[in-house]
């Protein structure tokens, strides 16, 4: 009679390493008490998700605050649905976010002394362990069919009990081990399922760390963990590697919980101490159509994709302190007190995480974002707005180039003070509301029609043009300019005063913030600039003298 070790050599005949060599090769790192060892472990199968970023971000943030180590694996053992080339484009993604692995898959090679961290170059390591398992009398091959498989879900479903292969319903595991030898030996495909000890009818007391401790159904499924490509299934490969790697805490999605008996049982079958699991509240957002929360959809939310954020030019520490405010309840207050601070100051702990799923909030994101762009210096704004402009806009970086002193001039009104101005958002905001300091531009716009107030009839707007370039002072301090540009207004009929604008409108052509707009047009082509003292002393004298003939011109 073959024996369960007759099986496992059939099955692994060219396999002599056993699961000591492993622990050997793949020791206990040396950390400090306390450290973190995380790691995110995508599948490249497209885009990086908001989500997939949250849960990066967690996990590196966890790792770097307690001195430990983050490491990135790819986790590629599903080829069929692998897009090629998108494991680089996922940690080339995460570094624009600031988020680089200490060790991992780096694309185009390792790091690391835990490797290989590509779960398809793992495949010997796999089988080690389920060659162990197999011995055991923990695993066993199963020659079901798809056919078969889908014939004992329609049973399952007519007799209303839970669908699935387990207990009674799992064929193969009641083969004999000549019986299994013998199939092998006919050439019959099968896979390696696990044998389950576990009755949905038990409960398991399991601990989250954001949630606490959790009763849950016990396993009784008898799962794949080896497919017949050779290549693992996810709940078994990332078992082992999770192991070997020395991960100590395992950050996921809340869609994970309903795995976690299947990875419990796995852990305590391998005789390995589980990893602690913090399943994090999966970001939401209102539909729009139907105006009730769901699940930010790759296919509906152009939110989904972080290129988004990358495209639109948001600052990434304004994205990166936003994921923070759907993490922690506390880090808007610590913001608040922090405006300037550095990130790395703020501690994230699982106690201030939310139990129901994060709703995505662009307009809160926009304001961060623009506290972020007003509190940076005209330096550091310059250089990431022409790191951006470079990818995405080339008439915005030619702009900046030309002369970058007059770029950081125009982006520096009002900005290096206690309350600094917040006129933009993300970086493709700032081009069309500053191009008008280009000749090109500001005729392009004029020619298409100069915004003047239509109450204004053309013979005081072209009096008052003419009273501006004879009485204009650039070497005068803010105020008395604005006085100068009150007295303007006053001597065209504008009232100094908007109360008695108001209380008598007819006696007036309007009030003199209305003669403002008519300077503010004539220099810019547009309605909206930055402060009107700064944009002139930019411009300079010649500049706005020959901008307002233009515009004289073409009245």
């Amino acid at each position: 009679m073959a024996t369960n070790k007759d099986l496992a050599e059939l099955i692994f005949p060219d396999i002599h390493k056993t699961i000591k060599d492993l622990e050997k090769l793949y020791p206990e790192r040396d950390l400090p008490e306390g450290a973190e060892v995380t790691r995110f472990a995508p599948s490249p199968t497209g885009f990086l998700h908001t989500g997939s970023l949250f849960t990066a971000l967690i996990a590196y943030k966890f790792a770097k605050q307690t001195k430990g180590v983050y490491f990135f694996r790819l986790e590629d053992t599903d080829q069929k649905r692998e897009v090629k080339g998108t494991g680089l484009d996922l940690v080339r993604q995460l570094k624009n976010f600031g988020i680089v692995a200490d060790e991992g898959y780096f694309g185009d090679s390792d790091k690391g002394e835990y490797g290989p961290y590509e779960q398809s170059k793992r495949a010997e390591i796999y089988k080690i362990c389920i060659k162990e398992l197999i011995k055991k009398g923990r695993a066993y091959p199963c020659f079901c069919t798809k056919e078969e498989l889908d014939e004992l879900r329609l049973v399952q479903e007519a007799n209303k009990v839970i669908p699935g292969y387990y207990g009674e319903y799992a064929k193969c595991r009641h083969y004999s081990v000549d019986e299994a030898i013998a199939l092998i030996k006919e050439g019959k495909p099968y896979v390696i399922r696990f044998k389950s000890k576990g009755n949905h009818l038990n409960h398991i007391r399991v601990h989250d760390e954001i949630r606490g401790d959790m009763d849950l159904s016990e396993n009784d499924q008898d799962i794949v963990i080896l497919k017949s490509d050779g290549l693992p299934t996810y709940h078994f490969a990332h078992l082992v590697d999770d192991h070997f790697m020395r991960t100590t805490l395992i950050t996921r999605g809340e869609e994970w919980i309903s795995s976690l008996p299947i990875h419990i049982e796995l852990f305590q079958t391998m005789g390995w101490k589980a990893p602690k699991y913090a399943h994090l509240p999966v970001i939401m957002i209102n539909d729009k159509e139907t105006g009730n929360r769901r699940k930010l959809s790759k296919r509906k939310d152009k939110e989904a994709a972080t290129s988004f954020f990358l495209e639109q030019g948001y600052p990434v520490k304004g994205v990166i302190e936003y994921l923070f405010t759907i993490a922690n309840s506390n880090f808007e207050a610590w913001l608040m007190e922090n405006p300037k601070g550095n990130l790395d100051d703020f501690r994230l702990t699982f106690d201030k995480f939310s139990l129901d799923g994060a709703l995505f909030d662009l307009p809160k994101l926009n304001n961060i974002s623009k506290e972020v762009l007003s509190h940076m210096d005209k330096k550091s704004f310059t250089d990431e707005c022409l790191h951006w402009a470079k990818e995405h806009d080339e008439a915005f970086a030619s702009f900046i180039e030309k002369d970058r002193e007059r770029f950081e001039n125009i982006i520096n009104i009002e900005r290096e003070q206690e309350k600094p101005r917040k006129d933009y958002e993300k970086y493709s905001d700032v081009f069309p509301k500053i191009r008008f300091f280009d000749r090109s531009f500001f005729e392009e716009s004029v020619l298409k029609g100069i915004p003047f107030n239509e109450h204004i009839d053309k013979k005081t707007i072209e009096d008052l043009l003419l009273d501006f370039k004879k009485t204009l002072e650039l070497d005068v301090d803010e105020e008395q300019w604005f006085s100068s540009m009150k007295a303007l207004g006053t001597r065209h009929g504008f009232a100094d005063d908007r109360k008695v604008y108001k209380k008598d409108p007819t006696a007036y052509r309007g009030w003199y913030a209305d003669s403002i707009a008519i300077v503010r047009a004539a220099i810019s082509g547009t309605t909206n600039t930055p402060k009107l003292y700064d944009t002139l002393r930019i411009l300079g004298r010649e500049e706005i003298l020959s901008r307002v003939d233009f515009v004289l011109a073409h009245l």
